[in-house]
């Protein structure tokens, strides 16, 4: 039987689902219903019920969810139960902030390696992991089975960059650049374009005070 097909919607809120029950299980919360989620998230009952059945349920009715059990199902859900090893191609103010940021290491994302083409930067460290020159990024993808890369680099250097990742087998790409890349399909890509972000919060001030 196929897969069933799950919208980007819903995979979207997923992980903002596995950060509150991650705060409600340090809480030592046990148990949930869908409408004190909802109060808590601000997601309708009727929406979270929706989200989860397409994942099995998890919960029953008059009793609710069980908190540590349904966070480590969207763990495995997420992937986020195992490690996945990245490195960072771009090791200026942006790569070394997501670098230093060690919740992703919490998460499962083990950094291993930063390059630049800046020979300025060659030997400097982010958090004890040493910035090589960028021609040696498609070997040691290889020879360390690294499953992400992270671009921080501008966007005429970020396709190329791409297609290279793509041909040493990286199996997703994580993107700042401002350019939406193509790749292979077997390649994901997750595009992050920083000024989309602060344009939509720039249109909801707006919003707001025209209707003030």
């Amino acid at each position: 039987m196929a897969e069933k097909e799950i919208s980007q919607a819903v995979i979207a809120r997923l992980p903002r689902y596995f950060r509150y029950l991650g705060d409600l299980k340090e809480k030592g919360v046990e148990r949930i219903s869908s409408q004190e989620l909802s109060s808590i998230m601000k997601v309708t009952a009727s929406q979270i019920r929706q989200d989860f059945n397409n994942f099995g349920g998890f919960g029953q009715q008059g009793y609710g969810y069980n908190v540590s059990y349904l966070y480590e199902e969207i763990s495995k859900i997420l992937g986020i139960d195992k490690q996945h090893s990245l490195v960072i191609i771009g090791a200026g103010h942006l790569g070394k902030a997501i670098a230093g940021y060690t919740n992703f290491t919490r998460r499962g994302f083990v950094f291993k390696g930063a390059f630049d083409c800046n020979p300025a930067l060659y030997g400097t460290k982010i958090r004890d992991v040493e910035v090589r020159p960028v021609e040696e990024m498609e070997q040691f993808v290889k020879d360390n089975q690294i499953e992400i890369a992270v671009l921080t680099i501008p966007k005429e250097q970020a396709v190329p960059m791409a297609h290279k990742l793509a041909q040493c087998g990286i199996k997703a790409i994580w993107n700042f650049a401002h350019v939406d890349l193509e790749v292979p399909n077997n390649i994901q890509v997750e595009n992050v374009h920083l000024s989309d972000s602060l344009m939509k919060l720039s249109y909801n001030i707006n919003r707001y005070e025209n209707n003030i």
